[in-house]
Formats: structure tokens, sequence, C-alpha cells
């Protein structure tokens, strides 16, 4: 499946590359049988929006404030952790190593095959190498020194889950690469042999080595080069072994599908879930906390419903280990920038939830001894504040929260 052309724009001869190639041919044709392909476009299930009505301008005085600036930012240097033979050279003892490069870039060995989810090498998740915003932590390992990896998983076609300098320099390694209806486009326009790359609708599974990799719904959107149609699916990912099973969310607002996983796949030895990059401006159902942080309307998730996404995945329970994700590399929303860290401590110890928080490049196994050090507080202006969290499991909505001192 090999048809592909640069994805067209009013400026064609100026077109960077990292903008990818629109989907044509086969490829095209077989997106559009999609269930999620809906008048010309990928759709979710339920309408979503991007933006509130009215957000913008008292978002836009959040994002230019000098405090607001500041807190957007660690005041120290983030620690990273540079993986060495001691922690790579050996298989982990209990089958599944987990190591979280920082965003949504996380390096999971389990049951003998090395799976590496979202990889953004790049200094700037942006089509531009000179504009954009730029990684806060250097990359715990460079690409070269990387051992190889059997797949690589992409969650959707944003730039900071989708590199092209990453996905080029993972080009002559050979590894395979596992994506949603479209993305095949960009990677063969990147050199990726069509070969080498699974196209799959959510509710599709494909097998690498002794592994079976599922796409299942996300509630998000795509969007690459000028605004256009959504012309790429986004997912997130179930990778289920022998012996383990594990769950990666990419980009989602929170939504029942969780509970619908967690009840055909789960429940989970370990979930990476998103809880950055959401905003101020979202309808509050609690007049004594306001503004209520709740996030970029319908498409993002907060912490407090991170972690009630991973209780509904883990079918109504705390259980397994939830690894926080999106959130301390990249400046992408108006929070302070250890906030949803520091939210997602306070949401899973009102639950019971364990959770791993290590700093980038810091590998660990959900069986043994999780990190669990707040190392961000010595980075980070005081957050002192109430945060709603999750009063239990299977809910159908975050609207009902405690509320509870942490920071």
């Amino acid at each position: 499946m090999t048809a592909s052309r640069p994805r067209p724009t009013p400026l064609s001869a100026l077109r960077p590359a990292t903008f990818g190639a629109e989907p044509t041919g086969e490829r095209l044709a077989r997106m559009r049988r999609s269930p999620q392909f809906v008048d010309g476009q990928f759709r979710n299930p339920a309408p979503t929006r991007q933006l509130l009505r009215g957000a913008a301008l008292p978002m836009a005085r959040t994002q230019f404030s000098r405090e607001g600036r500041l807190r957007r930012a660690p005041v120290g240097r983030i620690p990273v952790h540079r993986p060495t033979d001691e922690d790579w050279g050996r298989p982990p003892a209990s089958g599944l190593r987990i190591t979280w490069m920082g965003h949504s870039s996380v390096l999971a060995e389990i049951d003998g095959q090395r799976v590496l989810f979202d990889p953004v090498w790049g200094e700037r998740c942006s089509p531009f190498s000179w504009a954009g915003p730029k990684r806060m932590h250097p990359v715990p390992v460079e690409l070269e020194d990387l051992a190889p990896v059997d797949v690589v998983v992409i969650s959707h076609d944003h730039y900071d889950h989708l590199d092209m300098p990453t996905v080029k320099g993972l080009v002559s390694s050979g590894t395979l690469f596992v994506v949603p209806l479209g993305i095949g486009a960009d990677l063969e326009f990147w050199g990726v042999p069509a070969a080498r790359i699974t196209e799959l609708d959510w509710h599709e599974s494909t097998r690498v080595g002794g592994l079976t990799l599922t796409a299942t719904p996300a509630q998000h959107f795509c969007g690459r080069g000028l605004r256009g149609a959504q012309h790429t699916l986004w997912a997130s990912w179930v990778v289920a072994g022998p012996e383990h099973r594990i769950y990666h969310s990419g980009d989602t607002g929170y939504f029942s599908g969780f509970a619908e996983i967690g009840a055909a796949h789960g429940p989970f030895d370990a979930t990476m879930v998103q809880v950055g990059a959401y905003s101020d401006f979202w309808p509050n159902n609690h007049t004594d906390c306001t503004p209520h942080p709740g996030g970029w309307p319908d498409i993002h998730m907060n912490p407090a419903q991170g972690v009630q996404s991973h209780l509904d995945l883990q079918q109504g329970r705390a259980r397994g280990v939830l690894l926080p994700i999106h959130w301390g590399t990249f400046n992408l929303a108006p929070h302070p920038w250890a906030e949803p860290a520091e939210w997602t401590m306070a949401a899973a110890k009102a639950v019971g939830q364990d959770v791993a928080f290590p700093v980038p490049g810091q590998p660990y196994e959900p069986a043994g001894t999780l990190p669990t050090t707040p190392w961000w507080r010595d980075l980070a202006l005081p957050l002192n504040r109430k945060w709603p969290v999750p009063q239990g499991a299977s809910k159908a909505d975050t609207s009902d929260l405690d509320l509870v001192n942490e920071g």
C-alpha cells in the first residue's frame, strides 16, 4: 500500500516535509470504509469541542501573563537518568519494564519484545526547527544509542507524538511501525518501507513476535500541516503478551470507552495515561474551587480524569500501575509545569492507586519497587490548592469529585 502524495497547501512550493503526505489510492479507500470515517473525515463517536466559546481571550491573557509564564516552566534543571547497561543489559526480572523518555514517549520491554510508543526525540514539537514548543530537558538516550526496538507504535499525527526527524532516525534500525489509519502515508513519504508499516482501524489487531497490538478508541483529533479535514485516525493502544498486558492512551478526552476497553482487554499490569496539557477554561460544578481545571474541551484529560480512566481500564478497581504521561517535557497549555504530577499524586492517593513517578529515562518494573519521589517539587513554584479527585471507580464522568489539599 504505497499510494500517497505530499499534503497540498496554498504554498505547496514552500511546504515543509514535516507536513507529511496525503493518503491516496487503496490507503484512502480503506480509510473511507472505516466506521469512524463520516462525511469525508474521521470523527469521534460523540461530538467534541477543541475550545469553549468565549475562552480564547481569557486563555490568551493567562498564556502571556508574567506569572503564568513563570509557572509553566521549571525553575531549575529537570533531572534526567541516562540508562546504562545495568539498566537495560539484562531482561526485566518480572518480564515487564517501563522507561518514560519524557512527554508521551515510552519504551516498554514486555515478554521479550521492545515496544516504543510515540517517540519524539526532536528539540521542538513543531513543523519547524526554529519555532514552536521546545523541550525542557534533553532526551535520556540518543537514538543511535537506543538498542533496537521491535515495533514503534504511534497514537496520532500531532507533532508532539509523530516526529519526522525521529522517524527518519529509526528507519535504518529495521523496526516495524504500527499506526492508525492514514499515518502510513506520512511514514512512507519519510522513507519507511511500506512492508514495515501496519495501519489499523479501531478494534483491529496485529501480531509482532509474541505480542498482540490492538488499536482501541480515543476521543481526540488529528492535524498536520494547515488545518483541514480529519484525514488520519487517532487511537489508544493495547499491547498484550503471553504474561503481561499494557495500555497507552495517546491523547484523549475522558469518555465511556475506557470502561469498554477495560472490559474487552483488561485488566492491565501497567497503563500510560495522558494527564497534562489541559486548560482552566472548562465548565465547573464546584463553586468552591473556581476555575475548575478541566481539559481542552473533550479531547484532553486532566489528572483526576486520568486517574479515573485508569480505574475504568482496570474494570473498576485500583490495581496495576499508572504512569502519567504527556507532561513535563513541552509547554503546551496554561497550567503550571508541575501541576499534572502534583494533581495526579493527590487523585491517585485518594483512591489507593499505585502511580510511578520516574524522572525521564529511569527504568522501573511495575511488579517491583516503584519510583515515587516527587522530584518536581524542588523545580516548581509552590502549588497550594484543593485538588479535585475521583471519589471511586467506575463513574460515567468526573463531575462528582472530592476536594483534597495537597502540595
